[in-house]
């Protein structure tokens, strides 16, 4: 059952980090001015970068039940509670708590916890 929600955990964290990028893309950049244009892309590349960390967070979390090491699991949950935890109490300050975004990630720390 720890693997299973261990897993869970990582699908969670992978749909988070997609819904991330396209809303980022499609709602956040689609609307805003910055300038310079160089400016611009810089800050859509740092946006994706948490997208992209977020995804392999996820493969992370799916992977650790079959890595047969506990210590390693530790390490995986740990850290990736770590980095979704931090995510998840800075779109709760952002949003002043109305957002699903924090909701989505703390319940990516619930599953993940739960599978430790």
């Amino acid at each position: 059952m720890r693997d299973l929600l261990l897993q869970c955990a990582g699908v969670a964290g992978i749909v988070v980090a997609l819904i991330h990028g396209w809303l980022g893309e499609s709602k956040v950049f689609a609307k805003a001015t910055i300038t310079p244009e160089s400016l611009r892309t810089l800050i859509r590349l740092v946006w994706q970068a948490g997208t992209v960390a977020w995804i392999g967070g996820g493969v992370l979390l799916i992977a650790a039940p079959n890595l047969g090491s506990d210590s390693a699991r530790h390490w995986i949950v740990a850290t990736i509670v770590a980095v979704y935890s931090f995510a998840a109490l800075a779109n709760a300050w952002w949003s002043r708590g109305r957002g699903f975004g924090w909701k989505a990630l703390t319940a990516v720390v619930v599953l993940a916890v739960a599978g430790y």
